[in-house]
């Protein structure tokens, strides 16, 4: 009989939904403090999960949970890159 997986399941820092991680959106704090968009999800460092829904990335940078998630603050241009990541893809 074959070894079933289980798909690993991780929380939206906006909704607080948890569901599949690959349906969600990896950003990361590298060691060097950089803050970008894991979509690997292998990259090294401190991350969070987000829905692909707008909203969602809103309601975590509006909530101050992303900061707190990462331990660092969102630098404004990379607020502005994930929005404009995220720009197309609505999913709520």
């Amino acid at each position: 009989m074959p070894k079933v997986r289980k798909t690993p399941q991780r929380t939206c820092v906006g909704c607080g939904k948890v569901t599949d991680k690959r349906s969600l959106v990896r950003i990361v704090r590298s060691p060097e403090g950089d803050v970008v968009v894991d979509p690997t999800g292998k990259r090294s460092g401190r991350g969070a999960y987000v829905c692909a829904a707008r909203e969602c990335l809103q309601r975590a940078l509006r909530t101050g949970k992303l900061s707190k998630a990462l331990e660092t603050a969102v630098p404004e241009d990379v607020v502005a890159a994930l929005l404009g990541s995220l720009g197309g893809v609505d999913e709520s």
